[in-house]
C-alpha cells in the first residue's frame, strides 16, 4: 500500500488554495469543480507526482465536530516533513503564520505546530 491522497477538511477551499499554495508553496494539482465544492488538490512543489492533500470542503456536521475537537485540544490533523524545521518555522512566522509550539526536539523529531487558517492545526517536523 502506498499514500496517494490525504485529506484535510477545510471551512473555506479558496481561503485553504491560497494559504496551501502562497504561504505553504504547495502547488495546485487538480482543481476540478463538482456542484457546490471542488476536488481541489495540492502537492509539494518538488514532487509534482507525490502525494495529493485534498482541500476537502467542510460539508458534512460531524466532520466539523471533529475537526473542532481536534483544533480545540491542539492536536495537529496532519504533518509535514521539512529538511529545517527551524528555518521553515522562520519563514512562516514572517509570513504571519501563528504558531501554537515553536520548533521542540520530541525524541527523534524537531516539531513545530501551527494554524492552517482554515480551522486545523498542522506540523512540519524534521527527522534528526
Amino acid at each position: 500500500m502506498k499514500v496517494r491522497l490525504l485529506s484535510i477538511m477545510v471551512d473555506d477551499q479558496e481561503k485553504a488554495a491560497a494559504f496551501y499554495t502562497s504561504v505553504l508553496g504547495f502547488v495546485k494539482k487538480h482543481d476540478i469543480p463538482m456542484g457546490a465544492h471542488r476536488w481541489l488538490t495540492v502537492v509539494a512543489a518538488d514532487e509534482p507526482d507525490g502525494t495529493e492533500v485534498v482541500l476537502e470542503p467542510m460539508a458534512f456536521a460531524p466532520a466539523r465536530v471533529y475537526q473542532q475537537e481536534l483544533f480545540s485540544a491542539g492536536i495537529p490533523v496532519t504533518g509535514f516533513l521539512v529538511d529545517d524545521v527551524q528555518a521553515e518555522y522562520d519563514r512562516l512566522l514572517k509570513a504571519g503564520v501563528k504558531f501554537s509550539m515553536a520548533p521542540t526536539l520530541m525524541g527523534t523529531v524537531t516539531m513545530a505546530v501551527f494554524e492552517d487558517t482554515c480551522g486545523n492545526h498542522l506540523q512540519v517536523f524534521q527527522m534528526m
